[in-house]
């Protein structure tokens, strides 16, 4: 149980639902204690030759508002214990997904999107059963237990009392035992179902790619095999359950053997009445239940545990991103960058990602960054919206030191188009006025224009409204990536960053693109990475990366002047340009 010492505040909060769940519970159990003592007085009045019809009629009537009440007892411990669960279950998806939104990226480079859904789904849901029925069948099996045992030692005498109990010691080595290896096999279960999980996301999402490999088989046949792995788990999950609930059963049959031969017995030498027989046989099949629900108990709150630690494990990730304890109160950045010697490794890596950087931009600026592939560039760019936490004193914006702003002013301060434009599954309107609840009239249509992509999204069947399906894969590559251009502009952000954002148009759309652009950048920060010399040859500052490292710093014709890789670079794109003409 210590698992679930993480959900004392929510117990905290709704600890009066619990109480009131469980009151009206053991007013049930209390009602149906009672039916056995009417049944049994019913048997000695037949018995005694007593019995009328007014006097049937009077019992049945007792038992019948007996059930009625049982029944409005069931209907609120059910709202209150399992409404409860419910609630615990929103609660924690909630929190599970807000956690997840504030780790760092390199917590989802070292987890599978299969092994989060699954958090999400099968453990979250093992917790509310654990913290539900589980609950429920606790306090039942408890209070009925002892309840019963009670009435059973009034009606008939300690004797048969203690000889039909004689099987339940044997219950809780049962418990004890099988309780364990619930907890473990379910466990594998859960990492199982991540796995299998994660296979078919990431089969989905590829699905193009492996039709075009033709690799449907042997995906096929990869699927298979985690399957079975799950199937595996499964089955040695349930072997165990299999064993368990029927020996727990086993138990119960055991005692009415007992009860049977013995009471059977005190009741033909008159030891006690047909009616306290058959109260003690009626009290002693409202055993059965909370024997058997210790076993369920068990096997929920094991499962629970295991879903818990699981979760719990999740909840202890810290983001490596962490904003200042008393951040500087600036709202807005005007767009001054500075970057003195900065050297940044990834974690988990021990090559530097970038080395010895330097380099200051004015506000209004525009640097652009152009190297190989690997090189650093979007590695800066990360850096600046702090999605990695830079080494202090090494990065200012406004001449503050990044890790002493805000994040959300950092954050909200840049407009950033990455490598891979990703888009939400909704309308192209709401895809591209992302960082706003109701986007001032015209900013969308306006920055559409300017991304050139106004045209062909008024040509889709609905327009603006028009759904982009998952990722925006109704759309071309080329669409995709001039949206979320016009999704950063809208913001109409001081400082600017396109990581290589024009990759995926024709040169001529390009032109267009970066003429509309020469207009939104005169005035605020532009970051511009590109590997095509035609988009950069524009800015006030070029840097070459290679490795890491500033190779070349200058201005487009101060670097072709150098003849060094910016040159070289400049002339096979020219030569290429021309062959295309030709």
């Amino acid at each position: 149980m210590r698992a679930f010492r993480s959900l004392r505040p929510f117990f905290r909060r709704y600890w009066h639902r619990y109480a009131l769940g469980i009151l009206w519970l053991l007013v049930v159990d209390v009602l149906q204690l009672i039916t056995p003592r009417l049944l049994g007085r019913f048997a000695d009045a037949y018995e005694a030759g007593q019995l009328t019809v007014a006097l049937a009629l009077r019992y049945a009537g007792l038992i019948l508002g007996l059930a009625l009440l049982v029944a409005v007892g069931r209907y609120f411990w059910r709202m209150y214990i399992n409404g409860t669960a419910r609630l615990l279950d929103y609660t924690l998806r909630q929190r599970l997904f807000e956690h997840l939104q504030s780790l760092s990226p390199s917590f989802f480079d070292r987890h599978k999107t299969g092994d989060l859904m699954a958090h999400a789904t099968n453990d979250i849901h093992a917790i509310r059963h654990a913290m539900g029925p589980g609950i429920v069948m606790a306090v039942d099996s408890l209070f009925l237990s002892v309840a019963t045992l009670v009435s059973m030692f009034l009606v008939a005498n300690w004797r048969l009392t203690l000889l039909a109990s004689l099987p339940l010691p044997f219950l809780a080595w049962a418990v004890t035992h099988f309780g364990g290896q619930i907890h473990r096999r379910f466990r594998r279960v859960q990492e199982a179902f991540a796995q299998l999980t994660d296979t078919v996301q990431e089969n989905l999402w590829g699905v193009r790619v492996i039709r075009s490999f033709a690799q449907e088989a042997a995906e096929e046949a990869k699927f298979a095999r985690v399957n079975e792995a799950y199937v595996r788990a499964q089955m040695r999950l349930v072997r165990v359950s299999a064993v368990f609930q029927p020996l727990v059963q086993f138990v119960s049959g055991l005692s009415f053997v007992l009860m049977l031969a013995y009471g059977g017995a005190m009741v033909l030498r008159g030891t006690i009445s047909l009616g306290d027989f058959v109260a003690f046989n009626s009290y002693l099949g409202m055993l059965v239940w909370p024997v058997m629900a210790m076993g369920f108990v068990i096997n929920h709150l094991q499962r629970g545990s295991a879903s818990m630690e699981r979760l719990n494990a999740l909840f202890a990730q810290r983001s490596e991103v962490v904003e200042a304890e008393n951040p500087l109160p600036v709202r807005r950045l005007k767009g001054s960058i500075e970057v003195r010697n900065l050297t940044f490794t990834y974690p988990g890596s021990t090559t530097p990602a970038l080395q010895d950087v330097s380099f200051r931009l004015e506000a209004g600026q525009t640097l652009a960054l152009v190297g190989r592939t690997g090189s650093g560039k979007s590695t800066l760019a990360q850096l600046l919206l702090r999605l990695y936490d830079p080494p202090r004193g090494t990065i200012f914006l406004d001449g503050h030191d990044i890790l002493d702003l805000p994040l959300a002013t950092v954050r909200e301060s840049i407009g950033y188009v990455p490598q891979e434009s990703f888009l939400f599954s909704t309308t192209v309107a709401k895809n591209i006025g992302l960082a706003f609840a109701e986007p001032p009239p015209g900013r969308l249509e306006a920055a559409a224009r300017l991304a050139q992509i106004h045209d062909e999204v008024v040509a889709l069947p609905q327009g603006y409204e028009t759904e982009v399906g998952e990722r925006g894969v109704t759309l071309s590559g080329g669409q995709r990536q001039r949206i979320a251009i016009a999704r950063a502009l809208a913001k109409d952000p001081p400082i600017l960053i396109l990581d290589d954002a024009l990759s995926a148009v024709d040169t001529q759309t390009e032109e267009r693109i970066l003429q509309g652009l020469r207009e939104v950048i005169r005035g605020r920060t532009t970051l511009l990475i590109a590997h095509r010399i035609s988009t950069v040859q524009q800015a006030d500052q070029i840097l070459v990366l290679d490795e890491g490292r500033v190779v070349e710093r200058g201005t487009h014709q101060e670097l072709v002047a150098q003849g060094g890789f910016y040159a070289w670079l400049h002339e096979r794109q020219l030569l290429e340009a021309s062959l295309e003409e030709v």
